[in-house]
């Protein structure tokens, strides 16, 4: 479970993360495209691969990721997802079409999510056994955004919490499992990647659910009391913020994800 949250903060934080350098936790006037790689090691092994591309501006957003499991983790978990999210980016972000494909789980399974009259609703084919116990109620899913979306709003400033970065609470719906994003900043720390050397804010996301599991994927105690921690740097003179670490523990040793690469740059009108 950990490892699938892992990948959701990194296609999610990854792909589009426009923070505004005031108060405001409305979306920039400026439109920016971006590409970002990310590699994730367990300590001198690497276990995983990201490449994002996305824009944001002009009244919309949207990214294309992919993330891989590799080396020691590809022995525990084989993953290789490829995920899209495009939406509108007005005061708030609001998405209109999310999916995501496993291309090693073997199923063909591809899981979308609409969000007709902002009720976040599955599209999954194949359809899963089991949509939980109890499944998500649609007064759970309102409201509710999909996993890339939510970790861009918490850069947009955009949680319960308005104007505060890494602050409130986000709720958020994969296509099964409906859980909320608690989020607390923690301070600061210089951080040195192959992408990016200054200080980040260190934010720490928990992981609470509320609907949509089964029992033998409900998350453990230790799932729900440690956090995922990210590093926040900005970019494009303080517009844009973007994870250039990401940390978290798994059943084989705590997981380091790095920004080795980062282009951001504006969108001609």
């Amino acid at each position: 479970m950990r490892l699938s949250l892992l990948a959701a903060s990194v296609l999610g934080l990854a792909s589009l993360s426009p923070a505004m350098a005031t108060d405001s936790a409305e979306t920039p006037a400026a439109a920016y495209s971006m590409n970002v790689t990310y590699s994730g090691s367990v300590l001198i092994f690497r276990v995983a691969n990201v490449q994002v591309s996305g824009r944001i501006g002009d009244g919309s957003y949207g990214a294309n990721a992919r993330f891989t499991t590799a080396g020691l983790a590809a022995l525990f978990s084989d993953a290789d997802i490829e995920a899209s999210i495009s939406g509108y980016a007005d005061d708030q972000l609001q998405p209109w079409r999310y999916e995501h494909f496993n291309h090693s789980s073997g199923s063909g399974r591809v899981v979308g999510i609409d969000f007709p009259d902002g009720v976040a609703t599955a599209d999954v084919n194949p359809p899963f056994g089991s949509m939980g116990e109890p499944p998500a109620s649609e007064e759970q899913r309102v409201g509710a955004v999909d996993p890339i979306s939510a970790l861009l709003r918490l850069g947009l400033r955009q949680s319960s919490d308005p104007g505060e970065l890494c602050s409130g609470r986000i709720p958020v719906f994969d296509g099964k499992a409906r859980y909320d994003l608690r989020l607390n900043v923690v301070g600061s720390n210089t951080i040195r990647t192959g992408a990016y050397r200054g200080e980040a804010v260190r934010c720490h996301a928990f992981y609470e659910p509320i609907a949509g599991y089964d029992p033998e994927d409900q998350p453990s105690e230790s799932d729900i009391a440690e956090p995922v921690v990210l590093w926040l740097a900005p970019f494009a003179e303080g517009d844009i913020h973007l994870p250039v670490r990401i940390r978290t523990n798994s059943g084989f040793g705590a997981i380091t994800v790095e920004a080795r690469a980062i282009s951001v740059e504006p969108v001609a009108e």
